[in-house]
């Protein structure tokens, strides 16, 4: 019976990658992956050390899985990421269940702990890797679209932020091993790449020929069979003119703009380190409406950060009510040891902390909705995810405005489509989240549903937020 292997991957997309190269490593090792905890032999949980609530969702994985391990198969706990680079010492003393713990950059070490015979403690120095083409990689959600990092760690010195002592300095990839992995990509199926870094707007500043954002998108967008390409968190700086012209005109780059910006308020943005202050941010946001025309905006903001007055906040309302973005996460301040804030004076109440969150989520959901409404009878390419988890009645998927797992998605109430395909369908509703669309064939019609030799009507369908 060949050895099976489970995977807990929690946090976000760059951690995601790291649990893809972990799926690669146990490939070669001879393992397969085991979608059910209690059959596995081995049981993976990469976790995210990032914010208060990540670290318990992390603890909370790792207890599930001491548990179901002591009825299961189970020979082989590991706990890999960013808590246990964080936090090495101690979840060696209080988790004695735990039989091996690998860093944020350990997941070739994987290996070792595999082959039998490796250590207990395998955290290293998250500076000793940066991930590379040649790297194993399995995917392990949609095989038609990708996260690729271009970079490991960060440079800059957001006084909220514990990633740098997390993960490192910045490391970028060079542009060549980034495009020699989107071309394996592609030839496995993938049509959308997402670039993801904890800094992406300063990719190669520390490589020694210095190439930027815009030589690397540049180079990937003309990779045979690559049809979209998507950037994640990109700083609030000038972006430079190349930059912006990929991203207004080139037909695979999408005009999709994911840029945290944290706050509005010159005070919290200072407490913040962010480098700027509110001025700034409305120029960016102005400048990027004037040239992209029809883009979509996502960005994300901390509420609750140390000084945070109710003045602040209201700046943060209204410069939300100025910007309209498509969508927006906030958060509530993580009170972090290790960082610059944690020493900071006048906390914010928790309580505060929810309700302010709540005050802005809620002015926003209007506006997003309003966006949606807005496309109700266009015409929009669908990539095409599958049958709907809702209703196996349904297809779904989602147009360029909608980044994986983080926003809507398209609902497809009307034709037939493969995963995978990027289909153009006409928008019949919109929801504060999520769309509705009929698929259109090569002439434009409404494409017929199986063994009908016409389409059938528009049915209302009821929508995730109603």
């Amino acid at each position: 019976m060949p050895r099976k292997i489970h995977f807990v991957s929690l946090g976000c997309a760059k951690n995601r990658v790291d649990t893809e190269i972990m799926l690669g490593v146990g490939e070669g090792a001879g393992y397969v992956h085991e979608p059910v905890a209690e059959a596995a032999d081995v049981i993976v949980v990469n976790t995210c050390g990032f914010i208060g609530e990540a670290k318990q969702e992390s603890i909370d994985a790792i207890l599930e899985m001491t548990a179901l391990r002591a009825s299961g198969s189970c020979h082989t706990l590991v706990v890999a990421g960013c808590l246990s680079q964080r936090y090495a010492a101690e979840l060696a003393v209080e988790m004695p269940e735990v039989d091996h713990f690998l860093g944020s950059s350990d997941m070739l070490t994987l290996g070792k702990v595999l082959e039998g015979g490796a250590g207990r403690m395998l955290v290293h120095d998250p500076a000793f890797y940066t991930q590379r083409a040649s790297d194993p990689r399995v995917l392990s959600q949609s095989r038609h679209s990708a996260y690729v990092k271009i970079a490991e760690g960060c440079n800059r010195t957001c006084s909220f932020c514990a990633i740098p002592g997390i993960r490192g300095k910045q490391r970028s990839r060079s542009i060549d091993d980034i495009a020699a992995e989107v071309v394996r990509l592609v030839a496995e199926g993938v049509v959308e790449v997402n670039l993801v870094s904890q800094d992406t707007i300063s990719y190669g500043r520390d490589l020694p020929d210095r190439p930027d954002l815009a030589a690397l998108v540049a180079r990937l967008a003309e990779l045979d069979g690559l049809r979209w390409l998507r950037l994640h968190y990109l700083y609030p700086e000038r972006l430079s003119e190349p930059l912006l012209e990929l991203l207004a005109d080139h037909p695979v780059v999408l005009p999709y703009v994911d840029m945290p910006l944290q706050h509005a308020s010159d005070g919290l943005l200072t407490r913040m380190r962010r480098g700027h202050g509110g001025e700034r941010l409305r120029k960016v946001v102005s400048r990027l409406r004037e040239r992209l025309g029809d883009m979509v905006f996502r960005s994300t903001f901390i509420v609750g950060h140390p000084g945070e007055t109710e003045a602040d906040f209201e700046q943060l309302l209204e410069f939300l009510r100025w910007a309209e973005f498509d969508h927006v996460g906030v958060f509530g301040y993580s009170h972090e040891e290790g960082t610059a804030s944690f020493e900071q004076d006048a906390l914010v109440p928790e309580e505060l902390i929810a309700e302010r969150r709540e005050r802005a989520m809620e002015l926003q959901r209007p506006i997003s909705r309003a966006k949606l409404d807005a496309r109700v009878g266009e015409q929009l390419e669908v990539l095409v995810s599958g049958v709907s988890d809702e209703s196996d009645l349904l297809l779904e998927g989602r147009f360029f405005g909608q980044a994986p797992e983080v926003d809507g998605r398209v609902f497809l109430a009307n034709g037939v489509a493969r995963p995978g395909e990027l289909r153009l369908a006409l928008v019949t509703q919109a929801g504060d989240y999520d769309l509705v669309a009929d698929l259109l064939d090569d002439e434009g019609a409404r494409d017929a549903p199986p063994g009908a030799s016409t389409p059938t009507p528009r049915v209302k369908l009821r929508l995730l937020d109603e």
